[in-house]
Order: C-alpha cells, then sequence, then structure tokens
C-alpha cells in the first residue's frame, strides 16, 4: 500500500523504514532534508514539500502526520488539507489532545476528507518490536488503512493468549485496535500515558527507598546496602510488578546504578495533563496519575534518585533527553 510521512523523527523515520520492510511504498517529508535523503536512501520517494508530497500519492490517498503535538500538527494538517480532496484520510499519530481531533475531523468533513487519530506506542523500539496502535476514526477509513496497522503493529508474537480470548474477535491480540470515531485514539492513548506516569512513579519511589536504605538516620541492624541492578531483574523474572518499564530500568540500573548521568529533571509530555483534566471533567478520583504529574512538576526545582530513575525510564523508552541535558549539550 502507498502511504505519505510526515515528520521522520526517532518514531516516523523507523515507523517508515518498518513499512517498507512490509513491503509498502513510503513517500516522506520533513522539514530536514538530510532526513528525507536518509529514507530516500533506504528506498522511500522523497518530497521537497507538502505539496509535492500529495502529488506523487495516487488517489485515494492517505498521509500520516508524525510531527510534535500542538501547533506543528495543526499547521501540518491544514496544509494537507489545502492539496488534498475528498476520499484522501489525514492521519495524526502524534501525541495530539482528543478534543482537537475532533475538532478538525469535523473540519475535514465537510470536504470529504477523513480524518484518523492513532494513539501510537512503542518509541524508539518500535521498529523491531512494532507499535501498539489505538485508532479513532470512520469505519471505512479505518478499514481501508488496515494493511498499514497491521504492518506497524507488533502481531501477537509469543505472548500467552488471555483465557477466553479465543472466543472474542478483532484486532487487539495483534497490537490495535479501533477504539470508535475521532478522537476516541488518542483519548485511550491519553489515559495510557497517565497510567504510564503512575507506574514509572511506584517503580522510581520503590527504588529510592531502597537507595536510602543505608540511611545513617537508620539504626545499624537494618541499614541494608542493596544491589539495585540485581532487584530490577530478579523482579524482571516471575514476580507480579514485572513490565517492560521494569526492563528498561534493569538496564538504565546495570549500566549506572548510580544513575549519575542523569539530572532528575523530569518533562511531562501533555497527556498525562490531560488524563488529569478529563478525570474531572467526569468526576472520576484519580488520586494516583495526579500525584505523578505532581512529582514531575516538582522535579524541575529538586533532584533525587527517584527522579533520576524517571529521567533514565523516559529516555530509554522514548530517547527523551533532559531539558538541562539539551541546554548543556547546546551551550
Amino acid at each position: 500500500m502507498q502511504l505519505g510521512m510526515v515528520g521522520l523523527g526517532r518514531m516516523g523515520s523507523n515507523m517508515t523504514r518498518r513499512l517498507m520492510r512490509g513491503g509498502h511504498h513510503l513517500v516522506v517529508s520533513d522539514l530536514s532534508a538530510d532526513a528525507v535523503k536518509q529514507l530516500a536512501g533506504e528506498g522511500a520517494g522523497g518530497a521537497s514539500s507538502l505539496e509535492d508530497l500529495v502529488g506523487k500519492l495516487k488517489t485515494p490517498r492517505a498521509v500520516w502526520v508524525m510531527v510534535p503535538a500542538g501547533g506543528a500538527t495543526e499547521q501540518t494538517v491544514q496544509s494537507l488539507a489545502q492539496h488534498m480532496q475528498a476520499g484522501d484520510t489525514i492521519i495524526d499519530g502524534g501525541n495530539s489532545y482528543f478534543k482537537d481531533d475532533v475538532r478538525r475531523a469535523g473540519q475535514l468533513k465537510g470536504k470529504g476528507i477523513h480524518y484518523v487519530d492513532v494513539g501510537t506506542s512503542g518509541g524508539v523500539w518500535g521498529l523491531d518490536r512494532g507499535y501498539c496502535m489505538m485508532i479513532g476514526g470512520p469505519d471505512e477509513a479505518v478499514q481501508r488503512l488496515d494493511p498499514i496497522f497491521k504492518t506497524l503493529a507488533p502481531g501477537k508474537g509469543d505472548i500467552p493468549r488471555t483465557p477466553g480470548r479465543e472466543k472474542l474477535a478483532g484486532t487487539a491480540e495483534d497490537g490495535y485496535i479501533h477504539c470508535g470515531p475521532s478522537g476516541s485514539g488518542h483519548f485511550v492513548k491519553m489515559v495510557h500515558n497517565g497510567i504510564e506516569y503512575g507506574i514509572m512513579q511506584a517503580y522510581a519511589e520503590g527504588f529510592d527507598i531502597f537507595k536510602n536504605a543505608t540511611s545513617k538516620d537508620l539504626p545499624a541492624d537494618i541499614r541494608y546496602d542493596l544491589n539495585l541492578p540485581d532487584i530490577a531483574e530478579v523482579w524482571r523474572r516471575g514476580s507480579v510488578v514485572s513490565s517492560w518499564l521494569l526492563d528498561l530500568t534493569a538496564m538504565a540500573l546495570t549500566e549506572n546504578p548510580t544513575l549519575s548521568e542523569y539530572e532528575g529533571y523530569v518533562q511531562d509530555s501533555g497527556e498525562g495533563r490531560w488524563t488529569i483534566q478529563a478525570a474531572i471533567e467526569e468526576a472520576v478520583p484519580a488520586e494516583v496519575l495526579t500525584a505523578a504529574l505532581y512529582v514531575r512538576f516538582r522535579s524541575r526545582q529538586q533532584h533525587t534518585f527517584a527522579e533520576k530513575m524517571l529521567s533514565a525510564m523516559r529516555q530509554k523508552f522514548g530517547g527523551h533527553v533532559e531539558a538541562g541535558a539539551a541546554k548543556n549539550k547546546s551551550a
């Protein structure tokens, strides 16, 4: 299948590669001519502008937007819409606010252009692991794009089947689902990221307790000099708290048990805030997720080992660089 890809950052470039490995034809565009040249050298069709990209696609066209949420996505979607026609589809695979999806879908519907929002999880590891996708949009467009989603998704792999799942149909076991109408995909991904904040915070606090078990304020007989890399590793094997985030934690601690290369300045990408806002609108108590978000705010004022661990996890799964580290690097 043919697809346009706008945005060749960490995820956009690897998604392009995974799709090409699956036999799809990609036409790519990015603000960086070097990024376009790199993917063109690997087999993609290069485009010099959004108009050029649209012109190189056959109708009905489909263009996947993988640029930062907010103004960049808004500008890209509106620009693409000027060059596309009825029956075409614009896919937003970034981390947009779901209410923006609903608005944009309504605007494009008047032109006959489909709008599909895809909450995409997989980070820098997605090229080989695949991407978990939560999709919102009209049935017709989502069904037509199924070959794209199927290629990007992890597939069933070797994950044991949930008992009783054999009686149910659908694509969930392959790693992607059509959640519902426009906005629903990013809504589900938003809450996913809010939960992610809470899980990461729980690991970070637990290992901070381990690190401080040698405190001189404790009685000598209950001071423990614990091996944090070994604890993370043993929990990966048979523990009820095992997870991919724990895998990444174990990796970071094995590389450097003190995490000294991390400052502990922890950013939030927006979804955590939106999750709390949704909880407020629905009058749903979300104490853990709210507390995890507030810790990230506090981390920008003072740093603990827990914050260093949060920063390490973000770097491992998403390639996120600390704000302080980025500033120092550019200085």
